[in-house]
């Protein structure tokens, strides 16, 4: 996949998807009783990291320099 769509589908999915993501698991949430402070704090945990794990790869490669570009000095 070429750098530039990546970096495009990378936008759609930040500003299409996530919030799509976010809707549909408050509506599953509100279809169950309300559970306890800690339990509610870990479904929102697991569910916040849970959306980036199978597009992990694709954040990964958004991370680097583009094509023509130098790579940013790190910082330690």
């Amino acid at each position: 996949m070429s750098y530039r769509t990546r970096k495009l589908l990378c936008i759609l999915v930040l500003v299409i998807g996530l919030p799509v993501y976010i809707a549909l698991a408050l509506v599953i949430i509100g279809w169950f009783d309300r559970p306890s402070f800690l339990m509610e704090l870990a479904i929102y945990a697991a569910l916040g990291v849970l959306w980036a794990l199978p597009l992990r790869a694709l954040f990964r490669g958004m991370g680097r320099a583009g094509p023509g570009q130098q790579e940013p000095p790190r910082i330690r």
